[in-house]
């Protein structure tokens, strides 16, 4: 359980045999780009390697990662690295197994991994693999620069989330420098949308909750609304943000129903409140000011739990 360095890291990538890495359950931009990034660079450097499959990849990712995805059973000589993962209660469906090497920048990793690169200052776990796959190959390629920036930006909001700081501006500007085609990665990732994801978004802000003059919202979104919306996974990207647009929020929680009736609980929050400290509180958890936990009850009594954890946080 040792925390390790990037040269470190590096090391460890440089050791023969083949590599298998993992992203989290319910894949997002940071994890899925960071981890095809770093499989694209394990091969240039002479090594076989492959992201584990992962059933949860969406639409919208699907062509970034399909090259690197291989459903081929674990091998012996295999490293198993992971990437963005906090705990092993985040492991892809069907992986159980340890893991070599965790590369992550969430605060609360629980360490789980036999060596970790932990760097919980950066705003995405893409800083930190491009610093790696630089200590590695000693460039970037243009496709890993498109992998990296759908890392980065997606876990920024484009930059736009108060984890943005100028260490991702700067990596920003190197990605770009490295070829990173931004016109068509922020068209693909932020600028489009499918009618039933505008459908859905126009069902949670009618049914908006907001307290304490509007220091705190909170959006339920139940199966019957993506139903009738015609919503699937790829039109929930990014879905916690849409509560925090409120003028004066500090806390926002999106609470999404899920199949088996309970509850999925995303927190955002300003600095002056912990949503790690909150979601904690139902064995959640993430960082300082971007936190999710889940509830077996449904989103009404999930709303009642974590409103009430959240008039503690503020006093």
């Amino acid at each position: 359980m040792n925390k390790i360095t990037i040269n470190e890291a590096a090391a460890i990538l440089r050791e023969p045999g083949g590599f298998l890495i993992l992203t989290h359950r319910r894949p997002d931009g940071d994890t899925l780009g960071s981890a095809a990034a770093l499989c694209s660079a394990l091969r240039r450097y002479g090594r076989a390697a492959r992201l584990f499959p992962n059933d949860g990849v969406t639409a919208k990712y699907a062509a970034m990662v399909s090259p690197y995805m291989d459903e081929s059973p674990a091998a012996e000589n295999e490293t198993v690295i992971s990437v963005d993962i906090a705990d092993t209660g985040l492991f892809p469906n069907g992986w159980n197994e340890p893991v070599r090497l965790a590369i992550d920048h969430h605060p609360s990793n629980s360490l789980f991994a036999q060596d970790t690169l932990l760097v919980p200052e950066r705003a995405a776990c893409g800083e930190i693999v491009m610093d790696l796959i630089k200590a590695l190959c000693g460039d970037i390629t243009s496709g890993e620069a498109d992998l990296l920036y759908t890392a980065l930006s997606t876990d920024c909001g484009c930059f736009q989330y108060s984890n943005t700081d100028a260490h991702a501006f700067r990596s920003a500007a190197q990605l770009l420098e490295a070829g990173a085609d931004i016109q068509r990665l922020n068209k693909l990732l932020f600028r489009s949308s499918s009618p039933a994801r505008l459908k859905l978004e126009g069902m949670i802000y009618s049914s908006l909750r907001s307290y304490r003059d509007n220091a705190v919202n909170i959006a339920i979104i139940t199966r019957d609304m993506i139903a009738s919306s015609g919503a699937t996974e790829d039109d929930m990207d990014d879905i916690a943000s849409l509560p925090g647009r409120v003028s004066g929020s500090r806390v926002s929680v999106t609470i999404k129903e899920r199949t088996d009736g309970g509850s999925k609980i995303s927190l955002r929050s300003t600095a002056a409140v912990d949503s790690s400290a909150i979601c904690a509180v139902f064995g959640g958890g993430g960082h300082r000011m971007a936190s999710g936990c889940e509830m077996s009850c449904p989103p009404e009594e999930a709303a009642g739990k974590i409103l009430k954890e959240i008039e503690r946080a503020m006093g």
